[in-house]
C-alpha cells in the first residue's frame, strides 16, 4: 500500500522550467518502480517517463528525452521529474504512479503496470 501526492505543477511560459515532486507514503517504498504518466486535453494517458526503485534505471517517452529528468531520493520517499525547455505541447496534468516489483532494475511504462497513483498536477506552457 502507497499513497502517492503530486505537487509542483503551475503556469509557465514556454521555454521555462518546472520541477515536480511525487511524495510517496506507505510500506516498502524502496521495492517501488515509479512512473510519471500526463493526460492532456482530449487525449489519452501517456506515459512520460519511469524509475527502477533503485534509481540507476529509466527511461523517457520520445517527445521529453533531454528536456525532462527524472530521480528519486528512497530516503525522503519523493520522486522528482525536472521539466526544462517547456512547450505548450507538454500541458497536461501529470500523474505519479508506483508498482511494487521484486526487480531492482525494472522499470514500467505501461499505465496498466502501475497499482497506485496520484491525483496529479496540473501543467501549463502559455506559448
Amino acid at each position: 500500500q502507497v499513497q502517492l501526492v503530486e505537487s509542483g505543477g503551475g503556469l509557465v511560459q514556454a521555454g521555462g522550467s518546472l520541477r515536480l515532486s511525487c511524495a510517496a507514503s506507505g510500506r516498502t517504498f524502496n521495492d517501488y518502480a515509479m512512473g510519471w504518466f500526463r493526460q492532456a486535453p482530449g487525449k489519452e494517458r501517456e506515459f512520460v517517463g519511469a524509475i527502477s526503485w533503485s534509481g540507476r534505471n529509466l527511461g523517457y517517452a520520445d517527445s521529453v528525452k533531454g528536456r525532462f529528468t527524472i530521480s528519486r531520493d528512497n530516503a525522503k520517499n519523493t520522486m522528482y521529474l525536472q521539466l526544462d525547455s517547456l512547450k505548450p505541447e507538454d500541458t497536461a496534468i501529470y500523474y505519479c504512479a508506483a508498482r511494487l516489483t521484486y526487480y531492482s532494475r525494472t522499470y514500467y511504462s505501461s499505465g496498466r503496470e502501475y497499482e497506485y497513483w496520484g491525483q496529479g498536477t496540473q501543467v501549463t506552457v502559455s506559448s
